[in-house]
């Protein structure tokens, strides 16, 4: 099923789901993997993205001892060259009854990543939360996943209505205001408002590296080598700023917001 991928990948998502199996047991409803792994192939510093769905809200006891499960398969970020054969992976647990009938926002049970590792190794796990951005992650599953367990994504989930999917963009990029909300991830917060203006102008979601290089033939000159910095820094797994300069990559990133609440007005109107 897996074939597509590096031998040590499909080894990790079996201890992955085996893990879930595991901890969630008879409310294990499906798994997808999604994201890079299918949807333009990984790249040197891709997480593994997995969306688990089980048929009620797990408990807490059931978050806690599966958090404490991928603490060990997960790895943190490596620089390349290091022999890393293993991922971090992008965990995202939602109940179905939470999303079936569908509602805006929905509902995440847990969510694994390793910007969270230290939380996690003190103790703090989020609560359930409601998650504007699981509309667009619902709306990549349906387009391309794999079903490792349970029906295919696009059976499993009802359709995300573009007005939710449009609402979402429009409650993430609210989140980037300052120099400070965007400090030490500028790459991220680059590409993943390349994907946004793509989606919009499209109606299509792309890779990063596609909707940015799509963007850099449409922004004025200025923002061309923050793009392809941007860009460049995740085809090769870069972790480092952008050299382009903070005023560069906030020029950028205050235009970018601009031009996409414009585009969501015009949207909605």
């Amino acid at each position: 099923m897996l074939d597509f991928l590096p031998r040590e990948i499909p080894e990790q998502i079996a201890e992955a789901c085996r893990a879930f199996e595991r901890r969630l047991g008879p409310i294990l409803k499906a798994i997808h993997l999604y994201g890079s792994a299918v949807d333009g192939g990984l790249k040197p510093a891709s997480d593994l993205d997995l969306l688990v769905t089980t048929s009620q809200p797990p408990s807490e006891s059931r978050r806690r001892a599966l958090v404490k499960d991928l603490l060990r398969i997960s790895v943190p970020n490596a620089p390349m060259g290091t022999g890393k054969i293993r991922r971090p992976l992008e965990v995202t647990v939602l109940a179905y009854d939470q999303v079936t009938p569908w509602r805006y926002p929905p509902r995440r049970e847990l969510q694994y990543g390793e910007w969270l590792r230290n939380d996690f190794l003190a103790g703090m796990i989020e609560p359930p939360v409601e998650d504007p951005d699981l509309a667009i992650l619902l709306a990549k599953a349906r387009r391309r996943s794999v079903a490792l367990l349970g029906p295919p994504a696009e059976e499993l989930f009802q359709p995300v209505p573009r007005q939710d999917f449009l609402k979402a963009m429009a409650d993430t990029v609210i989140r980037w205001n300052k120099a400070e909300d965007w400090s030490d991830d500028e790459a991220n917060v680059v590409l993943t408002l390349a994907r946004m203006w793509y989606s919009i102008e499209t109606g299509d979601i792309a890779p990063k590296d596609v909707a940015a290089a799509w963007l850099i033939q449409r922004v004025p000159a200025e923002h061309s080598p923050v793009l392809a910095q941007a860009r460049e820094a995740y085809l090769r797994g870069r972790q480092e700023n952008l050299p382009a300069g903070a005023e560069r990559v906030a020029a950028f990133i205050y235009d970018a917001k601009a031009a996409i609440e414009r585009l969501l007005e015009n949207r909605r109107g």
